[in-house]
């Protein structure tokens, strides 16, 4: 996995073959048990024992270095500021494509972090919860863009990544249903004052236009302290997004609430080729406008292969 473009000679990520990423766990302990695996896995996922001592323990290592320097840094200058003493939550962005394995990335690390010593505080949010409401969209034409940039309540949620990274009390980011395909109404999640958060999205990592002006023009990005980018090929997100597609017709497309409803009865051929059409039409455009081009500004990037398993990790130079 080479980041760099054609003419550049500084590749600023290290890059790790599985093998060699898995030797950084050290004597980092497996906090999960057996059990939860399944809990914590989407559909279709790849997360066994496996992965989670090769892949996940070394992150989750990782991590609590850059968290323990970080806390270090916020100490040290508010006591060079003379600032009063407030708690600053460090944020983790979780990137890439839909059907990459985004949600099962965040979850697991939500569980690992959560049982480092001493027990900190782990809050995980979606960015499906800032969508604009269904409606919207199909008032504005733009509901065949839903997961693209401009499909998302960007105000709201740089107001609600300020006021974690401020260390007020009792945030509110709204609920999104998959199974309405739309915001719930009047239903929230609370998220107070906690010390790491996770955010998962397919454009976490996107970037505005720069101003001629030079004013200020943030991005969610600049709330972050670290970002992990899952990538793939696109034959093999292509694949695992038909396969999801076919999973769930057959299980939540069946109920009458869902907004998906009427491909429930569609026959293999028909519901491969309505996937394929959905992949091309809106996911694939995104993944190649929009979520992509974002790769480079992450972290660290898993690379997936065909089976889901991670083969190679790619790791921003300090």
């Amino acid at each position: 996995m080479d980041i760099r473009a054609p003419e550049q000679q500084y590749n600023p990520y290290r890059i790790y073959t599985r093998e060699e990423w898995s030797r950084l766990r050290d004597d980092t302990p497996m906090t999960l048990e057996p059990g939860e695996f399944d809990r914590l896995r989407s559909l279709h996922d790849r997360l066994d024992l496996q992965e989670v001592e090769d892949i996940y323990l070394p992150l989750s290592r990782l991590l609590s270095i850059y968290v323990d320097a970080t806390q270090r840094l916020y100490y040290a200058e508010r006591q060079f500021l003379n600032i009063r003493d407030r708690k600053v939550p460090y944020i983790i962005g979780v990137a890439g494509s839909v059907a990459v394995g985004k949600s099962t990335t965040a979850r697991v690390l939500q569980a690992l972090l959560a049982r480092w010593s001493p027990r900190p505080k782990v809050e995980l949010i979606t960015t499906d919860g800032f969508l604009y409401p269904k409606a919207l969209l199909e008032q504005q034409g733009i509901l065949q863009k839903k997961g693209f940039p401009e499909s998302y309540d960007l105000p709201l949620l740089l107001n609600f990544l300020s006021d974690i990274k401020a260390g007020r009390r009792h945030v509110r980011s709204p609920v999104y249903s998959h199974l309405t395909y739309d915001i719930v109404p009047n239903e929230w999640i609370e998220i107070d004052q906690p010390d790491i958060l996770i955010v998962e999205g397919v454009n976490v990592l996107q970037t505005g236009k720069l101003p001629r002006d030079g004013k200020a023009v943030p991005v969610v990005s600049d709330f972050f302290d670290f970002s992990v980018y899952i990538d793939a090929d696109e034959a093999a997100l292509r694949q695992w997004y038909v396969k999801r597609f076919l999973a769930l017709r057959d299980t939540a497309f069946t109920n009458p609430k869902s907004y998906f409803n009427r491909y429930a009865l569609l026959s293999d051929e028909e519901a491969t080729a309505t996937a394929i059409a959905i992949w091309e039409r809106t996911n694939l455009a995104n993944l190649e406008d929009n979520i992509l081009p974002t790769r480079p500004r992450a972290t660290l990037i898993l690379k997936k292969g065909a089976d889901h398993a991670v083969e190679s990790v790619a790791l921003r130079r300090l």
